[in-house]
């Protein structure tokens, strides 16, 4: 990464992230029944995994913007 793209965005928790990462934090943090809970989508409830989730929230914005709001909820409270 180089000293352009840090400065595009210093302030944003979200910045170098992955999906996949993210979603991967929240269900060791949380599990699948509790996901489901919190943000209520069948990709939690509904025989869960991380790739049909990933799946999911690729092509569903609205979805993939409270998975990301919970994971900055989470990690930076």
């Amino acid at each position: 990464m180089d000293n352009k793209n840090k400065l595009e965005q210093p302030n944003n928790p979200l910045h170098g992230m992955t999906l996949e990462s993210i979603l991967e934090y929240l269900w060791g943090v949380y599990g699948w029944e509790e996901l489901g809970i919190e943000i209520n989508i069948r990709c939690f409830n509904h025989e869960p995994s991380i790739k049909s989730c990933l799946k999911f929230l690729r092509k569903t914005p609205w979805a993939r913007e409270k998975v990301e709001q919970l994971y900055i909820d989470t990690r930076y409270q």
